[in-house]
């Protein structure tokens, strides 16, 4: 043994146990029950800040042979396509084609300290610390039996790719750093033809919130982006949030952008309502404030509108760790138009058009919660369907597919994004069970009929 090393070593030991400890602790249990975080009008407890952050991450071990998430009640789920590689967002053609980005973070600027390195231990036991496949791959269903059975790189050798939309026959990335431009042909299964950029997008060096969704307008002439904060709340300061916390705006044309709306800390799942032709956005809120706060939510979306980050949640919640404060924006804050419980990291936002399922869910939401971390007890790992009536929400969440976790708390999957198929189905991506799921009513349940018996039972 060098003994000389010896005092290093043991230094080191006691430092990482420091951390650790600063890092699995927990700032105390909720103190409400989950249902009050959901809804039009959620409670919001005084905030819990302590030096000792709740870290409670599900361990990834993926699916057992022949398991499944558990469908509500009326519903069945099986594979569309699996043996992905980090299947995180999905996108349906035409012509029924199902397209998967299968990506993660890109290399990021590595920030120093105990913390930083257990943090980054702690997403690698999450199933966030793989390498991105840098791909959108095609699925094809050429028999109509709910299964791809062709699959096809349809890009490659992008860059953290996530959002995709199809103008026309222009396909259109959202890389993590920039929005680019593909020819497409009908019923292509894969495009070589070289990417052209039609607008920068907030990139590194430290790109915390790296995804970024993506929409076109209705008339096509726009492109709508989310782009998430660099940071919890402000912590590298509001310089490094340049055009982040925020949706762009970008016209198809010229490739120019501008911030459509902000104070939005992580939006990512974008869709028009069908009843209003509103966008909708759902949104991941800041962490470290307790097991109660603050609800992520969906909201619709206003041109020119402030939704709080980083200076209030909520509204006009004051985030009493911001300094400077800005009350003046404080007091424009717009309240969110729906909660959907604290920390559940709501990802996936479908509204549901199809004709496949009762007539009960047409209009409403369909939203895919990856799952908590900032939380002494899981929240989220599920997809839950709000109701909508007339445009608005109309009732409490409900679940639609759970068992994400198993009885010892271990994450078999993490559900992402959501998207309604040719024929009506749900497809959920897993990108820690690296599947794309379907969804579809029961053998006997058909389109048409009232309700799926068993009702879908409520979210917990």
């Amino acid at each position: 043994m060098n003994l000389s090393r010896a005092p290093r070593r043991a230094g080191v030991a006691v430092q990482a146990c420091a951390a650790a400890l600063l890092l699995s602790a927990c700032a105390g249990g909720p103190t409400l029950p989950p249902e009050s975080g959901f809804g039009p009008r959620p409670q919001l407890p005084p905030p819990r800040t302590t030096p000792i952050p709740t870290v409670k991450v599900a361990s990834a071990v993926g699916w057992p042979a022949g398991r499944t998430p558990v469908p509500a009640g009326g519903f069945a789920v099986a594979p569309f396509a699996a043996g992905l590689d980090h299947p995180r967002w999905l996108y349906v053609l035409p012509n029924g084609d199902v397209l998967v980005a299968e990506t993660n973070r890109p290399p990021k600027r590595s920030r120093g300290g105990v913390r930083a390195f257990f943090m980054k231990r702690f997403m690698k036991k999450a199933g966030a610390g793989v390498p991105s496949a840098n791909r959108i791959t095609l699925l094809r269903d050429a028999d109509g039996d709910g299964s791809a059975e062709i699959r096809s790189p349809f890009l490659e050798g992008l860059f953290s790719p996530f959002g995709m939309a199809l103008v026309g026959n222009d396909f259109y990335v959202a890389n993590a750093d920039a929005v680019v431009r593909f020819p497409y042909e009908p019923g292509a299964t894969r495009i070589t033809a070289p990417g052209v950029k039609v607008a920068d997008l907030p990139g590194g060096p430290i790109n915390h919130h790296w995804t970024k969704s993506l929409v076109p307008s209705r008339d096509g002439t726009k492109l709508y982006v989310g782009v998430g904060s660099n940071s919890n709340v402000a912590e590298h300061g509001m310089a490094a949030e340049e055009r982040r916390a925020a949706i762009l705006e970008v016209d198809r044309a010229t490739g120019a952008t501008r911030v459509f709306a902000s104070g939005l800390r992580n939006p990512v799942g974008l869709d028009w309502n069908p009843a209003t032709g509103r966008l909708w956005a759902a949104v991941n809120e800041r962490d470290e404030l307790g097991d109660d706060l603050v609800p992520d939510y969906m909201t619709s979306v206003q041109e020119g509108g402030f939704y709080g980050w980083p200076y209030s949640y909520y509204g006009r919640h004051v985030d009493a760790r911001v300094k400077p404060q800005r009350p003046d924006l404080v007091a424009r804050a717009l309240v969110p138009d729906y909660a959907l419980g604290a920390h559940t990291a709501s990802l996936g936002l479908e509204f549901y058009d199809g004709g496949l399922f009762p007539p009960r869910y047409r209009g409403g939401a369909f939203i895919g919660q990856h799952g908590s971390w900032n939380r002494s007890i899981p929240s989220g790992y599920k997809v839950i369907f709000v109701p909508f009536r007339d445009g608005r929400p109309a009732g409490p969440p409900e679940d639609v597919l759970t068992g994400f976790l198993d009885a010892a708390g271990q994450a078999q999957g993490r559900p992402v994004g959501v998207a309604v198929d040719g024929g009506g189905a749900l497809l959920v991506a897993d990108d820690v069970g690296n599947v794309v799921w379907r969804v579809t009513p029961s053998v006997g349940v058909q389109a048409g009929s009232p309700e799926p018996q068993p009702e879908i039972s409520r979210s917990q």
